[in-house]
């Protein structure tokens, strides 16, 4: 049997390991991420990472096909280059991925495959995760930041320009300050009246405190814990970034008729203070068609964009 090495690489740490032709992870290994030394710097901590686990997997007979790699940052997957990323890793954009590891490592480039993490998370859930055994499924990913993958047919939909999947970046009239009449809220991106704005974790702290909520609460975890002790400024904040998010998964679930939806990232792990009033919103916005769209939990948990990353080598 073949095996692949997936890789997970994030602007905090990196997680690798080694992923077999049925999607069994086998072993893994995570080393920080030096993502202030600059793209070289990252390329070479990837790098010493894969060989650790090229010669374990050796040690233990087993056969690697190539190396996959879920990327943070818009990655052209054509070519192996980061396209454009944000400061999580400094220098990061315009490194060329696939061949800077490649060539570290010894490997012929086409044995090297990259794309964006976001879109290996999606893999990995389609191919051994909630979505298992479907013939389309979309990943809505809900934490830090809003990202998404169309997976069709097991391969994720990447879009022209491999920008496909930012699902954050899409209006939504709930970013706004004071209501529809208010002021845009500011986006990561650097535009305003985006989904990012209404319905991320750093969302809900921001709008506890435009609510009035003591500025002695220091992050998300916190509002959602005052929201469950009956907070009125938590509560809303919470409720209102779950309607947000619930509008926006409904309405892509309209454009893309998915066999089933997946909700990931940290606000989906948050419990029923959140999933309540998504799934609520989420009803409201779908076609009649498609009201019993399935909506599942992502099941891997840290392992989907790594068993995701391994796909891509046997893809």
């Amino acid at each position: 049997m073949a095996h692949a090495i997936g890789v997970d690489l994030g602007g905090t740490k990196t997680a690798a390991g080694v992923v077999s032709e049925d999607g069994e992870l086998l072993f893994s290994q995570t080393a920080p991420t030096p993502s202030r030394a600059g793209g070289e710097a990252v390329l070479d901590a990837t790098a010493a990472l894969v060989a650790g686990l090229r010669v374990r997997a050796q040690a233990e007979g087993l056969s690697i096909a190539g190396v996959g790699v879920g990327s943070a940052g818009v990655i052209d997957a054509g070519r192996g280059v980061v396209v454009s990323a944000t400061d999580a890793i400094h220098g990061w954009a315009g490194t060329a991925l696939t061949d800077g590891l490649a060539g570290r490592l010894g490997l012929p480039p086409e044995a090297v495959s990259a794309v964006n993490d976001v879109h290996a998370h999606a893999l990995g859930e389609s191919w051994r995760g909630a979505a298992a055994g479907t013939a389309s499924s979309l990943l809505i990913a809900f934490g830090t930041g809003v990202g998404g993958s169309f997976v069709l047919a097991g391969r994720p939909v990447l879009g022209h320009r491999y920008v496909g999947g930012h699902v954050g970046h899409t209006a939504s009239p709930y970013a706004y300050a004071d209501g529809k009449d208010g002021k845009a809220l500011p986006c990561s991106c650097g535009g305003s009246g985006h989904v990012e704005a209404a319905a991320s974790g750093p969302a809900i702290h921001a709008a506890f405190l435009r609510l009035g909520g003591s500025r002695a609460v220091p992050d998300t975890r916190a509002v959602f814990t005052l929201a469950r002790d009956g907070d009125p400024a938590a509560n809303r904040a919470v409720h209102t970034a779950a309607e947000a998010a619930g509008q926006a998964a409904g309405g892509l679930v309209n454009v893309l008729d998915p066999e089933v939806l997946v909700v990931s990232g940290g606000l989906a792990d948050a419990g029923e203070l959140w999933w309540k009033p998504m799934k609520a919103a989420l009803r409201r916005e779908l076609l009649d068609p498609l009201v019993r769209v399935p909506v599942l939990r992502a099941s891997l948990a840290n392992s989907a964009a790594i068993v995701g990353a391994g796909r891509l080598v046997f893809n």
